[in-house]
């Protein structure tokens, strides 16, 4: 009996060493990538029991948290600048590419029926257009029933890089909106509702008829609601598809020397869809055994997740930017 006893005792601690000895990394910020990086780490503890945990804060929060050293990486939709990462003493590296979507409640209208112009988009956003039968908005959906209907515009009510892309490509379409509000993770807005992360104003425009929101491409399927049909930045009317995604991020003009910094909205070419956005891991220079540990979990991403990407709408990183990515580590992190 007493020989059973220490046997149990010996399983169950051979199993806690076990447990003990797996990586643990925690990461946190960017709500835009989260559904991926869920998928990854599920993946990826299946195959090696190392386990990555990730929290969904929105991108303001993980530059926070990595820059006080709280996570072993942060995530953010809003790529940093050289001098910040010098400053905040940070890499960074991209980690794959998404899309952001105007999505809406607009009932009896399906996805992609609704055509919005680019600066008709910044005109609802900024409040000059409120109501869903404008003239401006008739113009473009001729033959589609537009209610006399005030229009509800959900937003992010967190620092978000969503809202940075979101309001970056909301200034090059607009000078007005360039000039009122600008681009920032958090702006001072005019008009709407807040809701906290992706998921918050998903779940905003999901219960609120006659709403427009913003959110990565990945929680409007999730949650089963419609999208407007933007404009390229060549003018031809273009869906918030894989295709469309593909032909803005090939002009990525990605470079080792400023560690990735890139905006993608409003790409030339017809087909561009016109708010892409690459979306960034930023890691603490001086944490090298820890950094070792992340880097292999996203280069088993890089290698084995490719299709979990394409099945979330995302775009993975062309081959060459991975490789970019590997030299960059490899340079940085010894």
């Amino acid at each position: 009996m007493l020989q059973r006893i220490l046997s149990v005792i010996l399983i169950i601690a051979a199993a806690v060493s076990a447990s003990a000895a797996a990586d643990k990394i925690s990461g946190a910020g960017a709500s835009f990538p989260a559904p991926l990086y869920y998928d990854w780490a599920f993946n990826y503890q299946k195959a090696t029991k190392n386990r990555v945990n990730y929290q969904s804060i929105g991108s303001g929060g993980g530059i926070k948290q990595i820059s006080n050293r709280i996570v072993d990486f942060g995530a953010s939709d809003k790529p940093l600048k050289s001098k910040a990462l010098v400053e905040k003493k940070l890499l960074q590296f991209p980690a794959a590419i998404g899309s952001i979507v105007v999505a809406h409640h607009l009932p009896g209208v399906a996805d992609e029926k609704l055509k919005l112009k680019n600066a008709t988009v910044a005109d609802i956003f900024s409040g000059n257009i409120t109501k869903w039968n404008d003239p401006a908005i008739k113009a473009d959906n001729a033959g589609l029933a537009l209610p006399d209907e005030k229009i509800i515009v959900v937003r992010r009510s967190d620092g978000s890089g969503t809202t940075y892309n979101f309001t970056y490509y909301l200034s090059k379409s607009s000078v007005d909106w360039s000039h009122r509000f600008g681009t920032g993770k958090a702006i001072d807005w005019a008009v709407g509702i807040g809701g906290k992360g992706n998921e918050g104003v998903a779940n905003l425009l999901k219960q609120t008829p006659f709403s427009i929101g913003y959110i990565e491409t990945a929680y409007k399927d999730k949650s089963k609601l419609a999208a407007a049909t933007l404009q390229s930045a060549d003018g031809q009317w273009v869906s918030a598809r894989e295709a469309n995604f593909k032909a803005a991020a090939k002009y990525a003009g990605w470079t080792k020397k400023d560690h990735f910094y890139t905006m993608l909205a409003l790409q030339p070419g017809e087909t561009s869809y016109p708010i892409v956005a690459a979306t960034f891991i930023l890691l603490p220079l001086e944490h090298t055994a820890m950094n070792k540990k992340v880097i292999a979990f996203f280069d088993y991403a890089f290698k084995n997740g490719d299709a979990a990407a394409k099945r979330l709408g995302y775009i993975p990183l062309p081959d060459e930017t991975k490789s970019m990515v590997r030299e960059y580590w490899s340079e940085n992190i010894k």
